[in-house]
Order: C-alpha cells, then structure tokens, then sequence
C-alpha cells in the first residue's frame, strides 16, 4: 500500500505542489528519504520518528521508503515533516488516507510531537484554496491562513490532537483571521523645521511613488525627512496588503497571522551584503528590496553602500521585481518599491561650506560622488539639496504643515492616478510607461516645448526624459490639474540632478 499526503516546495512567492508518497514493504529495516531533498528535509527522518516515539507508536519494522515528488524538484524546509509523518501514519493504517487527501500539510515537528511553525503558511494556503483542499498546519498560524479565504483550516497544536481531530474524537476551533494591525506613529512633519523644498519633493515622491535622493550636509534632516514618508502615504489596499502579507509570510515574519495595512519601511545598514539586498543564501529567500515591496527602501549613507550591491538594485528598480539565479533554482520576487535615498555631498559632509570643507574641496566631492554609478542616479526621479538649517528656523514657533495635512493631498492625488490607470497593469504614475505615458502625461505644446528644450542643454537620457514627464504627472495631480503645462514641467526639471551638489 503507498499513502499520500499534499504538500508544497517553494520558489519565491509559487507554491509547487509535492505529493508525498509513503511505501511499507517487507525487507530489511530501513527508512529512506527520496526527492530531492536538502539536508533539513533529510533530517526529518529523526524528527519525526522521535515525534511518534512520543505518541507511543514505533515504526514497523519493515523498509520504508517516502518519496517527495516530483523528483527532480529541490526540497528545502522543515515544514515537510508533517506532512512525512501523516503519510506514515496513514501507511501504517493509523489514520484514513482518504481523509487526508482532502488537505494539504505542512509543519514542523518537535520531538514531542509539537507542531512548530515555518514560513509560508499564507502562500501554502491560497494553493490549498486552488486546489479546492483545506490546509493543516501549525495551530501558531491558524490565523495567517485563515486570511486565504472560505478553506478549511485545521490549525493543530500537536500531533495527538490532529489525529484525535482526523479521527472524529475532538474538534480542533476553526482559528479566525488575524488582525490587521493598526498603523505605527512616526516623526511629523512638523517636526522638521525649514526645509521647504525637501518637504516639497517629498510631497511629490509619495504622491505618485517616485524615487527620491536627498544629498545635505550631516544634520541637515535627511534622515527625518525619509523617516515622515509613512506618515503621508496612503494605507495599503486589501489586494496590496495580502502581496505583502505573502512576502512576509515566506520570510517568516508575519506574526500571530496579523496583515498591516501600512506600507513597509525597510532601512538596512550600507554594510548589508547583496544576498541581503536582492534576495538569496543557502535556501533562498527574500531580500530587503522584496521586504519593502508596496512600500519604502530607504537607503541612508547611500555611498558607503557596497557599490556592487547598489548596481543590483538596478533592475528591480526598472521592472518591479528581482530575479535570483541559483545552480538549483531560479526564483523571482516581487520587488515594486520607493527608493528614498540620502547622502553627504562628500566624506566631511561639509563641501559648500567654506569654514568647515575640508582641504580636499572640491575635488573630495567629485570622489565621494562617483561610487555612485550614473544608470543608478538615471533611475531616481528627483534629486534634491537638503542645505543646512539657519538658527533663524530652528527658533521659529511658527507651526507647520503637518503629516495629516500632507497625506490628505497625497490621499486626493493617488485617487486620481487610481481612477486614470484603472484597467491597466500600472499603480502610480511612477509606472508610467508606452502608450499609458503618451496617453496620460503628454503635455501641452508649451510644456512640451520647454521639456525639449531642457533635454538637450541637459543630455538628458530617454529614461531621464520618460522619468520627467512621470515626475511633472504628478505635480500635475497634486495642483488637480488634468493637463501637464509649462510650470509643471518646469519644476520637475528642477528636481533632475547636475553635477556635482
């Protein structure tokens, strides 16, 4: 007789269905793993024997053999083991096998028969809801799969309480979706004292998703600025929300099943490696870039990043996604984000001040800026100097705009862009591409004249250009404008970087 059980391997963000193929024949005792698996899968074997030694129940003394298939598809993860163990118990006639083909497991097991969480329970549950199954898994994640919709979910703490469920002893609770967890107050706006024309550009990138680089002396506000941007962007939408609940799922740290509906700020240190950046290691996963999908990347000390790591950011910045090529696999990861960038005009910070510029001025500025390569800075939409803050300003009681006040424009300016590009694979006009860019961000014949003008005393690139007319889109939404004219083009121009700051 050979049980089966469903299960699931993963690449990026695909769950590929594994079917689990149990065998006890007569023979010599032994236990054989085979499929492809990786060493934690091939550990399985002990913990799941030490799991059933728990319950009171040894293994036949006969030649087992589990067999992952299909074989040629690389198994990695212990969330195996569940499923390892209820093909054996449903070999060994423990538990009805036709039950079992119903769902599909996953879980890690403890010594003790536990059922330990593992990553990807959310992406194994929308499969499970596809395939028309239901979905056993940890009783910890019950609530994250619970959010893949109307799917039996049998969330078990252990395996005793599983099989007394499968077999009709106990009810295990049909566990309820997690909460969306409320956003997270950060810095105000109105905090930042001055720095108009940073809030101004700022304003712009989150209204319609631009990237954005800072370049000012140390305590200028660059990092403050970067830390208001969550404050003024609009919440996820639901179908946002569950692609980022995903994301966070398969990198485990999606906790207690709970879905945010605030977009991700990742900020890591400029010592991170590339795996960390764009995804990768030994079983791969997702990177920074994938983690801040739907949200913001910011990048302070940009650089000081590893310039290798920087030119990797190249293309997920250009097509939204990252694509991680391994000898065993090839996986591709969502990677739709908002570079925020900031930065020192140079290593002393201090290049336009005559007083504290070090004695390597200007030539410690042209250094300092040329690790950053120019296909990098083509792809920031706006560029903008954060010049340092007069007392006068840091005196001043005058109030200020705050973040509420901002996000409310932001909130009107993405309605707008959401009801212009309903029906097409764009979000923002910071997507903004082919027939969509000439459909909906041609300006007038004046704009028009001024943007080509500019391109050509600039030796602005095509991609330079396209960024523009995006940038100008936007500044266009925000003054509920519908056609782009002279002084929208204008001030996006002005945003486009020349030289050395």
């Amino acid at each position: 007789m050979v049980a089966l059980v469903s299960t699931v391997a993963f690449q990026g963000l695909e769950a590929r269905a594994v079917e689990v193929q149990c065998q006890i024949a007569a023979g010599l005792p032994a236990f054989h793993l085979v499929g492809l698996p990786d060493k934690a899968v091939g550990e399985s074997r002990q913990r799941v024997q030490a799991a059933l030694a728990a319950m009171g129940l040894a293994l036949p003394a006969k030649r087992i053999i589990i067999n992952l298939s299909p074989a040629d598809l690389p198994k990695e993860g212990a969330h195996f083991d569940l499923p390892i163990a209820l093909a054996l118990l449903a070999a060994m006639e423990i538990v009805d096998a036709e039950t079992l083909s119903e769902f599909v497991a996953l879980g890690e097991l403890a010594l003790d028969g536990r059922i330990a969480p593992c990553p990807g329970v959310l992406l194994a549950a929308l499969h499970a809801g596809a395939q028309d199954k239901g979905l056993i898994c940890p009783a910890a994640q019950g609530p994250e799969a619970s959010w893949a919709g109307d799917i039996p979910v049998l969330a078990a703490p252990d395996l005793v309480q599983l099989l007394s469920h499968l077999k009709g002893t106990s009810h295990l609770p049909t566990p309820k979706p997690g909460e969306a967890t409320a956003p997270t107050q950060g810095p105000d706006l109105a905090q930042v004292k001055g720095q108009e024309t940073a809030k101004r550009a700022l304003e712009i990138a989150a209204a319609g998703g631009h990237n954005l680089l800072m370049v000012g002396p140390p305590g200028a506000g660059k990092s403050l600025l970067a830390a208001c941007l969550p404050g003024i962007l609009p919440p996820l939408t639901p179908r946002e929300a569950l692609e980022v609940s995903m994301v966070a799922s398969i990198a485990a740290t999606l906790e207690g099943g709970r879905i945010a509906r605030q977009r991700p700020f990742r900020s890591p240190h400029h010592s991170a490696s590339m795996p960390a950046m764009t995804g990768g290691g030994a079983r791969i996963r997702p990177g920074e870039v994938s983690l801040a999908h739907l949200g913001v990347l910011f990048l302070d000390e940009l650089p000081e990043f590893q310039r290798a790591v920087l030119d990797s950011l190249r293309q997920p910045l250009e097509t939204g996604e990252v694509s991680v090529a391994r000898a065993n696999a090839h996986v591709t990861f969502p990677a739709r984000v908002q570079l925020i960038a900031a930065m020192n005009p140079c290593r002393c910070g201090h290049l336009a001040d005559p007083i504290l510029a070090c004695a390597k001025v200007p030539r410690c500025g042209a250094d300092y800026q040329s690790r950053l390569s120019g296909p990098l800075l083509d792809r920031i939409d706006l560029h903008v100097t954060v010049e340092p803050v007069p007392p006068r300003d840091m005196a001043t009681t005058t109030a200020s705009e705050t973040s509420a006040q901002v996000a409310q424009r932001i909130a009107t300016a993405r309605a707008l862009q959401t009801h212009r590009l309903e029906g097409t694979p764009h979000r923002t006009n910071a997507e903004l591409n082919g027939e969509a860019l000439e459909r909906f961000a041609t300006p007038d014949d004046a704009g028009a004249k001024l943007l080509l003008q500019a391109a050509e005393a600039m030796k602005l690139s095509a991609r330079a250009y396209t960024r523009t007319l995006r940038v100008a889109r936007s500044i266009a939404d925000l003054a509920g404008a519908e056609t782009i004219t002279r002084p929208h083009i204008a001030e996006a121009l002005s945003y486009r970087r020349q030289g050395v700051v």
